[in-house]
Parts: structure tokens; sequence; C-alpha cells
């Protein structure tokens, strides 16, 4: 991408006719950009792409702006040295950049661990530039990648309010865990974002797509699902680290795909109309019909023989 949106594909989508209102009448929406990007190793150059990204989504009229995983720098290369703390100067920048256009910014970077470790985080940065940040609780120790060698995990759920929406907040392999999407909608959460950088593999890809609309089935919740594009080196594209896939995902609480992107480097924009969360909660109901089976009696086969 270079940095340059000239090369990026722009697209917008609406799921309600036209942003504010559904069939004449007034309804709580918002309008989200998902900017698939690759990031380099250079968290400057990086930081570039977000403020150009940004300024694009913006100029669109969109309210949150949400970027991968690993924003910050890619995976595959030393972690350590490009860690930096939330009040640090590139979090800082991202904090600044969504004041200057009056949006919220999630973007994926890494944070310092205990030791040698860093973690994970989500910077959340609002259009007051205030931040704070989601450290990924669930860590990718699978497919031959051990993410818990150099990453420490996070040890508590994080939402934040835009405008009268209340957002929840997961990375990557969170996307794996019902519980934590359950979890966050029960905190109040219409809306679960989710940056990725999606490791490649045979049957990784309809693992995703099927796990971005599971979730959003679990929780009654749309759940935007922003994964780092397709590296365009292929040596960084065929390395065994999760670099990225392409296939951003955007699934609405009936577990239907809205809208999903391609391998390549791509800025979509989409209104979502919050009164779908509210007919497939009425409708589907799996919040309140919940029963904690942790809790009930279990008799084995062997028992009863």
């Amino acid at each position: 991408m270079n940095g340059s949106l000239g090369t990026l594909n722009g697209r917008m989508g609406t799921l309600t006719g036209r942003i504010g209102t559904l069939d004449g009448r007034r309804v709580d929406c918002m309008r989200i950009a998902m900017a698939q990007i690759s990031s380099g190793s250079d968290p400057e150059k990086n930081l570039v792409t977000v403020a150009e990204q940004t300024a694009a989504a913006a100029a669109r009229g969109a309210d949150l702006v949400i970027f991968p995983e690993a924003t910050m720098c890619r995976f595959g290369v030393p972690l350590g040295p490009v860690a930096q703390p939330l009040d640090g100067p590139w979090a800082t920048a991202v904090g600044q950049i969504a004041a200057e256009h009056q949006v919220t910014v999630v973007a994926g970077m890494f944070t310092p661990g205990d030791g040698d470790r860093v973690r994970n985080t989500l910077v959340i940065a609002g259009p007051d530039g205030q931040i704070q940040g989601y450290n990924k609780i669930h860590l990718y120790d699978a497919f031959g990648f051990a993410e818990s060698r150099t990453v420490e995990p996070g040890d508590r759920t994080v939402t934040f309010e835009s405008g009268a929406v209340t957002i929840g907040t997961a990375t990557c392999y969170d996307i794996r865990f019902p519980q934590l999407f359950t979890t966050l909608a029960d905190r109040g959460a219409t809306l679960i974002v989710v940056p990725t950088s999606w490791g490649a593999g045979p049957g990784k890809l309809t693992q995703w797509q099927t796990l971005a609309a599971a979730r959003a089935l679990d929780s009654g919740c749309f759940v935007a699902a922003v994964g780092q594009a397709v590296p365009s080196d292929p040596a960084v594209a065929e390395s065994n680290a999760p670099t990225g896939i392409g296939h951003s995902i955007l699934a609405g609480p009936f577990g239907t795909v809205h809208a999903e992107l391609g391998e390549t480097p791509e800025l979509a924009v989409f209104d979502l109309d919050f009164d779908e969360v509210d007919r497939a909660r009425r409708a589907i109901a799996v919040l309140p019909n919940r029963r904690d089976i942790n809790s009930l009696a279990s008799t084995s086969a062997d028992a009863e023989s």
C-alpha cells in the first residue's frame, strides 16, 4: 500500500436504506469504517497509514474507524523494541488523529509487559483524544505458533462508548471463545470490534468466516472483524507468522454476513442500524435463555450402565 490512499479501494455499504431512518422512523445508527491495511515493520510509516485512512473515513462521515491487530508493526519481527506504553508517542499520535477528525479510532499496537514480553493491545482513541486500551486475553498458541512466548495475556474485558452505542473489544484469536462475546453483550455491547491479523493455512479462511458469523449470533451483536490484508511481500505472506489473509467481515446479529472484503487493502464504510440488534435479540433470545451448564448435575453413560 506504501501509505498511498490511491491504491486503496473504497466502498459504501448501507444496512439502513438511508442513515438514520428505517421505514420512515428514526433509529439508532452508526457509520463505521473498516480499514483493511497491510502493516509493515516501521511504526512511523504505519502511523502515516492510520492518519491517511482516518482522514479518508472521516471525509465519508464515519463515526468509528477500525484498524487491524498489529497496525503498529506486523508480526514476524521482534516486538519488544517497538512496544510503547499507551501514553507513549505512537498511541498519543493516534489520539491526536482521532481528535483532529472528530472520530473514534481503534488500532492494534504493542505495549510493554512484564519481563521480556509485550502486551497485544488495542488503542482506543476517542474524538476528544482520550486513550484507553484492551489487552488481548486469549493468546494464539495454535497452528505451530506460540504467541505466549513473547506476549503477555490481558486479564480484563473492555467496552467503550461511541455516541449512544456501547462497543465491545476482542482481538483475533479471541474470536474462537464465545463466552467473551456473550460477556461483552451482557455488559451492554451491541457492536463488537475484532481487529485481527489472521494466519494463513488450509481451512483458515473458512474458520474465520464461520467464527465471525457465529460470534454475532452468540452475542446478538454486530461483529466488525477487521483483518490485515495479504502482505505484498511473498516471503512475509508465506512465513509462519500470522500476517493476514484479508477478508474483513461485517456480520449482523442474525448471523448474516453483510460484507466481506477481498485480500487486498481496502477502506469500506457501512451504516449500522441497531434496530437489527433489537429484532435479533427478541427473535432468537439466546442471551436470556442461557443456562449455567457448569452448575447442572452431570451423569455419565458409564454410571447408568
